[in-house]
């Protein structure tokens, strides 16, 4: 346990990645901002590396929500192109872009080029999601220091953004490895964060030195005990969420605090239950903040 001596200046705050279920990271923030609560630095890794740049270029939670839940809504969401078989099968208004691609996966016509290729889609998605909700701003306007993590490909490097092309720093967060190309930035590439960094705590923890806390918010996923895979893509899913289960509970104890909204049956395609999530995101906060509140004497 991590004792301190004096009481913490302040925190870093380290949002996990999750796709639907980081849609909690915005209860989160709601809940930290109502109790005015400010962190000194974000880390972020995949889609808390988004919500986490978002709000740190304006720290405004109800702003980074209204945008968030704008674009969940409209036809850009619903209708980003990805190749199919016959997009009839696997198309409709209710379903997200993550939604339809994880059903064109398993069709037929992409196995062929599983075999020959390193990903089904590009990283244009991506890069437009990021530019749309971050385009002009960059790491030096931030106004609360943010960090974005990524891993080098093909070496497994794990990487730390914290200057430089904020947009694209933040795609390679976000580029899944065998759904999308790794993303190019000077010269190398790039893919998901969550691959080294699922909880970006370790990171935070370098950061938040000897007197600031580290607040991670722990979005993990969790395999249904109810549900049995049918088929190997269900058997390499349900091994990846193991994998994942037990990577962030050692990646947890570099934090002081840990919020972990109960999102953990949420697939991380699924962005149907946005106002659920949050929800849980902000009463997991809740419960926490008078912990925060007592490490830093506040």
């Amino acid at each position: 346990m991590r004792l301190f001596r004096r009481h913490a200046s302040g925190f870093v705050l380290a949002l996990a990645g999750g796709g639907g279920r980081g849609l909690a990271h915005l209860g989160v923030l709601k809940a930290l901002e109502e109790s005015g609560l400010k962190p000194d630095a974000i880390v972020g890794t995949s889609i808390g590396a988004l919500f986490g740049a978002m709000y740190a270029l304006k720290p405004d939670a109800d702003d980074v929500r209204a945008r968030v839940f704008s674009f969940l809504q409209s036809d850009v969401f619903h209708h980003i192109h990805l190749p199919s078989l016959n997009d009839a099968d696997v198309e409709s208004a209710s379903d997200s872009w993550l939604t339809r691609l994880a059903t064109v996966a398993r069709q037929t016509i992409l196995y062929s080029r599983a075999m020959s290729d390193i990903a089904v889609a590009d990283d244009t998605a991506l890069t437009r999601v990021a530019t749309l909700f971050c385009g002009g701003g960059s790491f030096e306007s931030a106004k609360i220091p943010v960090h974005v993590t990524a891993v080098r490909y093909p070496s497994g490097q794990r990487w730390l953004f914290s200057r430089g092309d904020l947009c694209m720093a933040l795609a390679a967060s976000m580029a899944v490895p065998g759904v999308f190309d790794p993303v190019a930035i000077d010269g190398e590439r790039y893919l998901d964060g969550g691959l080294s960094s699922e909880v970006p705590s370790l990171e935070a923890r370098r950061l938040a030195g000897e007197h600031r806390l580290v607040v991670a918010v722990n979005t993990g996923a969790s395999p249904d005990p109810g549900h049995e895979p049918g088929n190997v893509l269900g058997m390499l899913d349900w091994a990846a969420q193991v994998r994942s289960l037990h990577l962030r509970r050692y990646q947890k104890a570099d934090a002081d605090v840990v919020i972990e909204p109960l999102v953990g049956l949420t697939q991380w395609q699924d962005f149907s239950n946005s106002d659920d999530e949050l929800g849980r995101g902000y009463e997991a906060a809740l419960e926490m903040i008078p912990e925060l509140r007592k490490r830093l004497r506040r």
